[in-house]
């Protein structure tokens, strides 16, 4: 082969897509941002968590009031007076004393917060009250759904269920031993319950004995069709009431647990509009509502 038939070589150089490799600083850049972001995040919430006395305890701690304002080597704290009276500057000792001193701060302060505890006090006291009272309605709800579960499971209480009136009143769960027509529980004139009402009576004594409260028995007489009251109704509720506690203590019933016992004679009627009526002669025995135990300087 010739010079000049050298052959003729042709390179060809290949361009980039426009993507060159531009390093990891972007990935440095991105690492900051996120963790200032999570510190501000955290910042925030610090700050929804911290009370106001938590706040200025941090502010007084970033910008404390000791710090002096001149350039002096005496500018300190004693600014170059004395604790003492001999000392170089004296007359500053009681400034620095009552600045120091817990009773130079603002009276108003101390007024805020027992003012502030006392509401708290208030406020715990009374969520201690509502709690108390729903517990006992919830558990005077049980006792009475007990009672009537017993009556309707016992044959020979089924009958009687007609006789009782189970309510809640202000005073706590009353339970009433109501005379039906041709169904008493009382013999007419007499202080001593009839079998039924014995019945009755020793099986309320069960559903007394589940809860912790403390009773109250009122016995209750009808008027008479002239509408005159006996003198003898109040011996003759008295007597009725204080039969009827015996055979609830018979029955177990602690005597501890008896708080009173009333006769009413015709003073409240059940049926106001005819006090003549059978249903106004009976037993009411009501479990009381106990009032919470308040802290000596809460009591009403």
């Amino acid at each position: 082969m010739s010079v000049g038939d050298q052959p003729i070589i042709i390179k060809k150089i290949k361009k980039g897509g426009g993507h060159g490799h531009h390093g990891g600083a972007w990935k440095v850049a991105y690492a900051d941002f996120v963790t200032a972001m999570m510190a501000f995040f955290l910042l925030m919430w610090l700050i929804n968590t911290t009370s106001p006395e938590q706040k200025r305890g941090i502010a007084d701690y970033f910008a404390p009031a000791s710090v002096s304002e001149t350039t002096s080597g005496s500018g300190g704290i004693l600014g170059g007076t004395a604790l003492g009276d001999d000392g170089a500057k004296g007359d500053g000792t009681m400034s620095v004393i009552e600045e120091l001193s817990p009773d130079s701060r603002n009276p108003d302060d101390g007024k805020a917060q027992d003012a502030s505890k006392s509401a708290a006090e208030r406020a715990s006291t009374e969520a201690m009250r509502q709690a108390l009272q729903k517990r006992e309605e919830a558990a005077f709800a049980s006792a009475a759904q007990s009672l009537r579960q017993a009556l309707q499971d016992m044959p020979e209480l089924a009958e009687l269920s007609k006789n009782l009136i189970i309510d809640q009143t202000p005073e706590g769960l009353r339970i009433q031993l109501v005379d039906q027509e041709g169904r008493s529980m009382f013999n007419q004139g007499s202080t001593q319950p009839n079998d039924r009402a014995k019945v009755l009576l020793r099986a309320i004594s069960k559903v007394i004995n589940q809860l912790p409260n403390r009773i109250s028995i009122y016995g209750h007489t009808s008027a008479s069709p002239n509408g005159a009251k006996a003198e003898g109704d109040w011996i003759l509720s008295a007597g009725r009431a204080d039969a009827s506690r015996r055979i609830l203590q018979g029955a177990g019933v602690d005597p501890d647990r008896v708080y009173q016992m009333a006769g009413k004679a015709t003073s409240e009627p059940l049926y106001p509009d005819d006090p003549t009526l059978p249903g106004n002669r009976r037993i009411a025995i009501v479990l009381l509502r106990e009032a919470p135990v308040l802290p000596p300087d809460q009591g009403l």
